[in-house]
């Protein structure tokens, strides 16, 4: 079958690599291009709507996991969504962990063996019904990225029951339970709360980390609401997702990469 692929991989040999051995493995595949990082490969995949998507996992600027989140909210609505391939140069029992979840990836440096598998795997679900050909990304594609940001390296942070802010010359202490959002700001994060907002300098995805995941969701790339102070979500007239909070004035728009979320809601 015909089809076109995006590899997104910040090491150019690497990168050939892969095409060589799409190219020996899948003949009939076009790589439409190659980008570097994560960031040109928003865009390149944007601009072409690929089928397929090889993702570096480490990349600079925007890890593979972040492009793949951008995609699925700036996806063109009604265009099939391509399928997430993710790139990756982890040892055995991490792969044990990527199979348990169900999560497509190649290995770095890259084998055919291995490779093969994938290969079959994207042409049966190509010639199929596209399991995530719902424009702007699904729950399928949330519960991934959820499943590889839980397989990463890395010691599970401590919960967090206090913001230290910085206003002025003051620094506040916000208790977390009072928070209505958080909002990324460049490179702070807006910290919305029930007496005022403050500043704090750090990622919406490491805050994340330190949440009670009970209380808080993310509903965007930007924003995390605190459940707790939701009043409602409803649909707006162009047929997106909106939050109105308890009390407040402002809506917040969820992505559809998050929607799943409040269906019963």
């Amino acid at each position: 079958m015909k089809a076109r692929a995006l590899i997104a991989e910040d090491e150019p040999i690497l990168a050939a690599t892969l095409a060589m051995a799409l190219a020996r493995l899948w003949p009939e595949l076009e790589i439409a291009d190659t980008a570097p990082n994560g960031v040109a490969a928003v865009d390149a995949a944007l601009a072409l709507r690929p089928d397929v998507l090889f993702l570096d996992i480490r990349m600079p600027g925007m890890t593979g996991l972040e492009a793949a989140e951008d995609l699925a909210e700036r996806w063109p609505a009604g265009a099939p969504f391509p399928q997430i391939v993710f790139v990756t140069a982890y040892d055995d029992y991490a792969l044990q962990a990527f199979e348990h979840a169900a999560i497509d990836y190649v290995l770095k440096p890259v084998n055919d063996t291995r490779l093969a598998v994938t290969v079959a795997r994207l042409k049966r679900q190509l010639d199929g019904a596209r399991a995530q050909a719902q424009g702007g990304g699904d729950a399928g594609l949330a519960q991934l990225v959820a499943q590889m940001r839980a397989l990463l390296p890395g010691a599970a942070p401590q919960r967090l029951t206090t913001v230290r802010a910085a206003v002025g010359n003051v620094v506040r202490m916000i208790p977390v339970a009072d928070v209505v959002c958080f909002q990324a700001l460049d490179k702070y994060v807006n910290v919305v709360a029930l007496d005022g907002e403050a500043l704090i300098r750090t990622s919406l995805r490491e805050l994340l980390a330190q949440l009670d995941p009970d209380a808080f969701r993310q509903i965007s790339r930007a924003t995390i609401v605190n459940l707790r102070h939701v009043a409602a979500a409803c649909r707006d007239d162009a047929g997106k997702l909106v939050l109105t909070l308890r009390g407040r004035g402002e809506r917040l728009r969820v992505s559809p990469l998050y929607a799943h979320l409040f269906r019963q809601m």
